[in-house]
């Protein structure tokens, strides 16, 4: 059985859909009155240099089942099922579209729930693909993107938490708010939701704090596929990086991205972070 990829947007994968031979179907940014789609029509700095220009604050919204629908239509001219991985339920209604259209192809269309955004979704996706390239079916494909959605981790920090606040995607992270000034939210998702991690006084601890949580986690393990994630400094990037490779643990660095418009309106600027998972 000849099977497909789909994703949205939010797995940040835009720039390297073509290469994976993965379908991309891309939600919307909601900004000074016009509605754009991620990564093809607005860009995080337009999102964030507009707010501080005083703007209203972006929305997100999500692919219609009508989005989905055209996209399973063209990729099952080629294929004779669909697998469509996206962003976590607890974050948008990408998944509940998708349902929607995969109603009009009974039988031909698996969707996957990732709990996940951003590289969570785009590891899952290059993984997917890696196994089918081998001659995996879509069953065992399955079990591996079920054991990394439940053995993972993902860190990040940001600079403010109030776009997570002002869109709603906060979570656990509520606790953070109000914070003394100076303290850099630590943060990751937890079951599909924004969760805190910790805090930290300034960016380097924040990122010194990520680089303990990984050792902490990855004890023992043989082999860590690791993707990190950005959309501030390259500069405290490269730093963040420089000390993940120092832990000593048996990584293989597989993509660093920046991550796109829908996620950046959630998150706001200045991200640092990683997904990683162990084979």
């Amino acid at each position: 059985m000849r099977v497909a990829l789909v994703t949205d947007s939010t797995s940040d994968l835009q720039q390297r859909a073509s290469e994976l031979g993965v379908e991309v179907v891309p939600l919307y940014v909601n900004f000074k009155g016009k509605i754009h789609k991620d990564w093809v029509e607005i860009t995080p700095t337009e999102i964030f240099e507009g707010v501080k220009a005083g703007a209203e604050m972006p929305s997100t919204s999500q692919p219609s089942p009508a989005d989905f629908k055209a996209v399973y239509e063209r990729a099952l001219q080629k294929a004779d099922h669909v697998l469509s991985i996206h962003i976590s339920s607890k974050l948008s209604g990408t998944v509940q579209s998708a349902q929607l259209a995969s109603q009009d192809f009974p039988g031909k269309i698996t969707i996957f729930d990732t709990q996940a955004a951003s590289m969570g979704i785009g590891m899952m996706v290059e993984r997917a693909r890696e196994m089918l390239d081998q001659g995996a079916d879509l069953g065992e494909v399955l079990v591996e993107l079920e054991r990394i959605r439940t053995d993972h981790i993902v860190r990040f920090t940001l600079a403010t938490l109030e776009y997570l606040k002002k869109n709603g995607r906060i979570g656990g992270a509520q606790a953070l708010l109000g914070s003394l000034l100076g303290i850099k939210p630590i943060l990751t998702l937890r079951d599909g939701r924004v969760e805190a991690a910790g805090r930290a006084r300034g960016e380097k601890k924040a990122l010194a704090e990520m680089v303990e949580a990984l050792k902490t986690w990855g004890q023992g393990r043989q082999r860590i596929r690791i993707y990190y994630l950005y959309n501030g400094s390259e500069e405290d990037l490269l730093a963040f990086k420089a000390a993940v490779q120092a832990t000593g643990l048996p990584l293989e660095e597989r993509a660093t991205h920046r991550i796109g418009g829908v996620i950046s309106t959630h998150t706001g600027p200045g991200v640092v972070g990683f997904y990683a998972y162990s084979l």
